[in-house]
């Protein structure tokens, strides 16, 4: 049997792993809700904090004829924000309240490549926001216990692209927006504390988003302002998640990840203006394959205030030719330090990421190499319970 540290201790360390170490995640995947909170002990638990994460990619070549690009990195930094609320309703029934951003995506270009495009994009990117609520039902079975879980979000939907010629400072802006699309993650769960072991799956439901309201303004271009609308599909995911202890304070952690990238194969969108003036029906392609992502890690009771994890993540990347999302590998690190009235977490996590090509010929917008760098992220978060 574990010891009293071990199950009040790496129990927590194990539910923060995960998010304190994925600097860049696969595809345009971001953060994921904090379902973990329902498997932590206490009536009422608030955990709220953010990760931070600053992906270096850059082009080696642009164009048909392979010239250098100069453009340097193209790609943003960002924040994941991520809040969680747990309220036990009896011994075995208790709900979770999740905000953060699943997907998302921000991308700036250079002179080099916006006076490739057809209509040359300077910025460009989505963002979506994710509202759940998730429940959990749970009852014994043999030496533990089974966990039944299911519950529905409200995703957002907001893409943002900043149409600016080369060598040029005038610019125009095209935006869509989808303020509600629904969706259902269900998942199931066994556990036997004494042990600090836990065998989960979680499913997470496709979302469809209708943008109706969007437009294109291209009056500093020259041109006027019409509607736009837009539709596309962000991917389902199912992930399974294993954790044991293995001696007194001692714990090893894994998971493996499906998410259906195939899904977005584009973002179809539909411009009310003439052809001449930039609109009429258009797409930006992405032709996915689904992604894995594969995790493995350790954690450590060090004593009763301080608990630490590393672990390595591989992701298997999407990218079939018309961009540039290859495979990563990402190390990282967190601690858990017990301070004030509650749990303090923090980690960092640095990816390297595998180069690529691009071609006009696989939907592309132009052709490119590289794509590749390094990614590094860093998380915060604290927590109280009662």
């Amino acid at each position: 049997m574990i010891n009293t540290i071990f199950k009040n201790g790496i129990l927590t360390a194990a539910a923060f792993a995960a998010l304190a170490t994925t600097a860049q995640a696969g595809g345009y995947s971001r953060g994921e809700a904090d379902t973990d909170i329902l498997f932590e002990s206490g009536d009422f638990i608030f955990r709220a904090g953010a990760t931070y994460v600053s992906p270096r990619r850059t082009f080696k070549t642009t164009g048909a004829a392979g010239a250098a690009n100069n453009d340097g990195v193209y790609t943003n930094d960002y924040w994941i924000p991520s809040v969680a609320a747990k309220i036990s309703v009896s011994e075995n029934f208790a709900c979770a309240l999740t905000y953060t951003q699943p997907f998302g995506a921000d991308a700036t270009y250079g002179n080099d490549v916006r006076g490739l495009q057809v209509k040359p994009y300077s910025d460009k990117g989505f963002e979506t926001n994710e509202y759940g609520a998730t429940c959990d039902v749970k009852f014994d079975a043999g030496a533990g216990k089974i966990h039944l879980l299911g519950g529905i979000f409200l995703q957002d939907f907001t893409y943002d692209a900043v149409v600016q010629p080369a060598f040029s400072p005038l610019q125009g802006k095209f935006h869509l927006q989808d303020d509600s699309a629904f969706g259902y993650r269900i998942g199931v769960a066994y556990e036997i504390t004494e042990y600090a072991l836990r065998v989960s799956l979680m499913y997470r439901s496709k979302v469809k988003h209708e943008a109706d309201e969007g437009y294109l303004d291209m009056t500093a271009l020259g041109g006027g302002r019409a509607s736009a609308t837009g539709y596309g599909t962000l991917p389902q995911s199912l992930k399974l998640a294993v954790q044991s202890g293995v001696a007194p304070g001692w714990l090893v952690y894994g998971s493996v990840k499906w998410t259906d990238w195939s899904v977005l194969d584009s973002l179809n969108y539909n411009i009310a203006a003439p052809p001449m003036a930039g609109g009429g029906p258009g797409k930006d392609i992405y032709n996915w394959k689904d992604g894995w992502t594969i995790q493995a890690g350790v954690a450590h009771v060090f004593n009763e205030k301080l608990t630490g994890t590393v672990n390595l993540t591989w992701d298997s990347g999407v990218s079939t030719g018309a961009d540039i999302h290859e495979a990563s590998v990402t190390l990282g690190a967190g601690v858990l330090a017990k301070l004030g009235p509650g749990d303090l977490r923090f980690g960092a996590g640095i990816t390297h990421m595998s180069t690529g090509s691009q071609s006009v010929a696989k939907g592309a917008t132009f052709d490119a190499t590289g794509g590749g760098g390094w990614a590094y992220g860093v998380t915060g978060s604290y927590k109280i319970s009662f």
